[in-house]
């Protein structure tokens, strides 16, 4: 079993930034396409960000242009660097990650809480 242990999340104001972290252990499985997805209070779950192995992304249109994200292969991590944060940004931010031959397998982190002040 693959576990993720995120870190990073915190209180910042409106056009702060920060970086999210999500290492992945347990297993000798191959790590694949990793994401970040956020929850809002009242809110569905929502994908923020997504890269592959071969570091292809694609990101929500909410935060193109303000959020990056990038992994590290070598560590098993990926991170979500954060800029221009609004507060329309809060939430619970999630890890997952799919792993194994053909990515069948996948496990979500427990989450992060981010908070933007206004």
């Amino acid at each position: 079993q693959v576990q993720l242990v995120e870190s990073g999340g915190g209180l910042v104001q409106a056009g702060g930034s920060l970086r999210l972290s999500c290492a992945a252990s347990g297993s000798d499985f191959s790590i694949n396409t990793m994401d970040w997805y956020r929850q809002a209070p009242g809110k569905q779950r929502e994908l923020v960000a997504r890269i592959t192995r071969s570091s292809f992304t694609t990101y929500a249109d909410s935060v193109k242009g303000r959020f990056t994200i990038s992994r590290d292969n070598a560590k098993n991590t990926v991170y979500l660097q954060m800029n221009s944060l609004k507060p329309e940004d809060t939430a619970v931010y999630y890890c997952h990650a799919y792993y194994g031959m053909g990515s069948v397998a996948d496990t979500w982190g427990q989450g992060t809480q981010v908070t933007v002040s206004s």
